[in-house]
């Protein structure tokens, strides 16, 4: 891909919610050179419980439209929903590459050696593609599922500066706790929670997510060299959302953190 000298390469990071910025954060951490904007459709949210014709049409016309007005080089969606439904007609509609997650099974059953526990939505746990991923990857492993809706909140409540009640999370991973060796955070939201989940489930249990595969796919499509440990150009990316975030004040402090300026809103235009 061809970016001229002083054309900085931008990546568009979207999702439903505030989720995928673990999958930003992976990809920043990697990729510092690059600029950065991310976009959540929290007006829709939460996306397993949309129709999919409804989803198609909204993701393709909120992103083809960002895509044009702000220049993006590469799409990344950062939504596991999004992912398996939207992806080909994204790919259909743009002329940019597009880039999506699949829950980790594959790396998690190269290394589990007794079973793994996929957390993941309730929509992605019933999700056919889930499971043919599991029917495909995990090779005899047993994958125990788990569908939270709670843990997703739980992200969102902590990057708004709540502390996590490690009880409550508990609590929700109970199932899974003493019976798995491998973890698959399969929802974007969830490595948000990461050192609270590990803190469950203790140091035996391996978790997993999708954002450092994501990263090095990113880097490999545009053909840019990995500058981990140097310093950001910039630190004050564009964040975007459909809809007034909830406790958007307190959203806007823990985005900072992120390097991210106030989250505007965008007026989804039912053209």
């Amino acid at each position: 891909m061809d970016h001229s000298a002083n054309s900085i390469p931008k990546v568009l990071i979207f999702d439903s919610g505030v989720g995928g910025l673990s999958v930003y954060q992976q990809i920043q951490a990697r990729y510092p050179q690059l600029d950065y904007l991310y976009l959540f459709d929290n007006e829709a949210y939460p996306y397993g419980e949309l129709p999919e014709q409804v989803l198609i049409e909204r993701v393709v016309k909120l992103v083809a439209n960002i895509v044009t007005k702000q220049r993006i080089d590469i799409v990344v969606i950062a939504c596991n929903t999004a992912s398996t439904i939207v992806l080909p007609h994204l790919r259909q509609a743009l002329n940019i590459p597009v880039v999506g997650v699949v829950p980790a099974i594959k790396p998690a059953a190269a290394i589990s050696k007794q079973a793994i526990g996929l957390i993941a939505t309730p929509a992605t746990v019933k999700r056919p593609y889930t499971h043919d991923l599991i029917s495909q990857f995990s090779s005899g492993v047993k994958v125990k599922l788990l569908g939270s809706t709670r843990l997703v909140m739980m992200a969102e409540e902590k990057l708004r500066g709540k502390t996590v009640n490690l009880d409550e999370l508990k609590e929700t991973l109970l199932p899974l706790i003493n019976k798995i060796d491998v973890a698959v955070l399969g929802c974007t939201h969830f490595p948000l929670l990461r050192s609270e989940i590990q803190q469950v489930f203790g140091s035996k249990v391996t978790l997993i997510d999708s954002g450092e595969a994501i990263a090095m796919r990113v880097g490999a499509v545009l053909q840019v060299e990995s500058q981990k440990n140097s310093q950001s150009k910039k630190n004050h990316y564009s964040i975007y959302s459909s809809a007034a975030p909830w406790d958007g004040a307190a959203l806007n402090k823990g985005l900072e953190h992120f390097g991210f300026s106030p989250v505007e809103i965008l007026q989804f235009q039912d053209a």
